[in-house]
């Protein structure tokens, strides 16, 4: 994401002859999309995306069974008893 926020950047900066950007060659400015997109491209490859998805997936659903163990008064996933 900090890649295409980076390439807007630039990309409005040239458009608008702004500062050195108005200097530099189109294929500088235009640069951090196309690093965006390898790394979207390993991201996917490499299986690093699920694994990020899965990791999400897992602490809501602890959070979840430690709220419901907290409201029925059990200990917690880290064996503490909820605060009264």
């Amino acid at each position: 994401m900090l890649l295409l926020l980076l390439g807007l950047l630039g990309v409005g900066l040239k458009y608008l002859e702004v500062g050195m950007v108005a200097g530099w060659s189109w294929w500088i400015v235009l640069s951090p999309f196309a690093m965006a997109m390898a790394w979207w491209a390993w991201a996917d490859w490499s299986g690093y995306t699920k694994r990020k998805v899965i990791e999400r997936e897992e602490a809501r659903k602890q959070a979840r069974i430690d709220r419901q163990r907290s409201n029925m008064g059990l200990p917690g996933s880290k064996g503490q008893r909820p605060k009264r």
